[in-house]
């Protein structure tokens, strides 16, 4: 399948952005910008210029954080030896958490990318660069700035909106802004890019189809932002109306086999409305290295490696999976004796020897057919965003503040997922409902703690009850609760808790705003202060 070609060595002004990176909490490139001058002279230079903001700023996020926060942080897995991701585990989370500043980082790497390819477009490009050609790029920008945003809006609240790069090197000190205008700007973000983007694109380029998909999502969580209770109408018909779009105009449909969807050969397969681009042989922290670091074994892995091995499943997860969702569970985690043929084909496949993760666990270089592929730049592209997180977002925008719903949109789409899992269809939809199939259909893709966050908006109580809930109850001499990994059999379908010392801090409201890295709260003191409205 063709595929965007992201190499960054192709592309001058990425080099100097890279070269440009701080300790800090946002890049500041260098105001000498000979890259400026001598780029953005082509439509096909926008096109090279937007395709490096899909991959290699994202790798901080993707390598731990994204499975950290998304899911260990959330209960779906448990990982008990690193100690950053330890703290994920047991809602002890420091300001000095390595892979909280790197979250962090990223994030901002991101922002500082997009600010300076669209000052770039803006005052560089030609008038004799077609004015489609413009915005189109400006779109895929503004998308994949808004998704940073969003990201940092769920996982930290109040934080700095920065459009500008030259104004912040100018006064490095700013302020965090108000949380309601943070969405402010990412829906006005998407919804530019809602207009600009394409309805189709090369595979792997975001469409309109993506930022709409985003946008309501975006507008599904603010919906319950500042209610006690029940969610903001206006925001859950924004929801339906540009979920709705991609679910019943686009033309977009489902892979017919959900497992085939996290296979390299399936890249950018229709039903992946925003991925992540990663290129083979790139080097350590420039491409995609969740195999490396969450593959069980070195014989999976390109170089050896994969240190996975204690990583999997907490039990509330695993009891989601009924036997009958026996497709789902397989391609996401794995059990004794499960046999994966398509992983170390060379040997003959791979039969687990224990509970593992599966999902994003593709296999070697020869596995792949990708030559330069190493142990720490897997050409899986991870989908940030896939059509069946849509449908799932639509059937919960209808369903709005109602404890039930028989809605024949709702239903049909939610049952789409379903089916396509090989589960059977369900006749009404509650909020329990809606929320475990998005557990189980999204797990292990970073997606399940955003989902308690935007309960959280409306329903802290609530969200924090799941999270008590998902605790096993064992306790210690001090009366806290470690969560636990377990033995699995796959035939008598028994449990056997694993100790493993991980003892929890009780989840409360705080939980759900992370702490601002230790490194920018010394660098930028006005980080601690009350946010403050960046619309006048």
């Amino acid at each position: 399948m063709k595929r965007i070609k992201i190499n960054i060595a192709l592309l001058v002004i990425s080099i100097v952005m890279i070269s440009s990176c701080k300790k800090d909490y946002l890049n500041r490139p260098p105001l000498t910008g000979i890259t400026t001058d001598n780029f953005y002279k082509s439509g096909s230079d926008l096109r090279l210029a937007t395709a490096t903001l899909y991959a290699q700023p994202w790798a901080g996020w993707n390598n731990f954080p994204l499975l950290g926060i998304g899911d260990i942080m959330s209960g779906n897995m448990i990982q008990p030896y690193n100690a950053d991701l330890v703290q994920f585990t047991s809602f002890s989370i420091t300001p000095q958490n390595g892979n909280l500043a790197q979250s962090w980082q990223s994030f901002y790497d991101i922002v500082a990318h997009c600010n300076i390819n669209l000052k770039a477009i803006n005052t560089k490009m030609p008038d004799s660069v077609a004015v489609k050609s413009k915005t189109g790029a400006i779109g895929e920008i503004r998308f994949i700035r808004a998704t940073s945003y969003f990201y940092l809006a769920q996982l930290w609240g109040a934080v700095p909106i920065i459009e500008d790069n030259d104004k912040l090197i100018a006064n490095p000190l700013v302020p965090r802004h108000k949380l309601e205008d943070v969405y402010k700007f990412i829906i006005n973000d998407l919804r530019y890019a809602v207009t600009n983007l394409p309805k189709t694109d090369q595979p792997g380029r975001v469409t309109t189809w993506s930022a709409q998909g985003l946008l309501a999502k975006v507008y599904l969580t603010r919906a319950g932002l500042n209610q006690k209770g029940t969610r903001n109408q206006s925001d859950l018909d924004s929801a339906a109306y540009y979920a709705g779009n991609v679910c019943n105009t686009s033309g977009l449909t489902l892979l017919p086999s959900y497992y085939n969807l996290f296979r390299t050969q399936f890249n950018d397969n229709p039903e992946s409305l925003f991925a992540f681009q990663w290129a083979p042989g790139v080097g350590y922290a420039q491409g995609n290295s969740i195999q490396a670091q969450f593959a069980p074994s070195g014989s999976l892995v390109t170089g050896g490696g994969g240190w996975g091995g204690a990583i999997g499943p907490t039990i509330d997860l695993a009891n989601l999976y009924t036997p009958q969702d026996s497709v789902r569970r397989k391609a996401t985690f794995m059990l004794t004796g499960d046999k994966y043929p398509e992983l170390n084909v060379a040997g003959g496949g791979y039969t687990a020897t224990g509970v593992n993760v599966k999902k994003h666990i593709v296999g070697t270089a020869a596995d792949n057919n990708s030559p330069t592929m190493d142990l720490w730049s897997s050409v899986e592209h991870n989908a940030v965003l896939r059509l069946a997180d849509v449908y799932l977002i639509y059937a919960e925008a209808l369903l709005g503040n109602n404890a039930t719903t028989s809605n024949g949109q709702a239903l049909q789409y939610f049952n789409e997922v379903r089916t396509r899992a090989g589960v059977d269809k369900v006749t009404s939809l509650t909020p329990d409902i809606i929320r475990n199939e998005r557990r189980i259909e999204l797990a292990f893709e970073g997606q399940y703690w955003f989902d308690l966050v935007r309960l959280s908006y409306y329903d802290l109580p609530g969200a924090v009850s799941i999270l008590h809930k998902q605790i096993t109850p064992t306790t210690n001499q001090n009366n806290s609760m470690p969560r636990t990994q377990f033995s699995y059999d796959p035939v008598t379908r028994i449990k056997t808790p694993l100790p493993n010392g991980l003892i929890m801090t009780e989840p409360t409201a705080a939980t759900f705003i992370l702490p601002i890295p230790a490194n920018d709260q010394t660098a930028d003191p006005k980080l601690l202060e009350p946010p403050v409205s960046y619309y006048k």
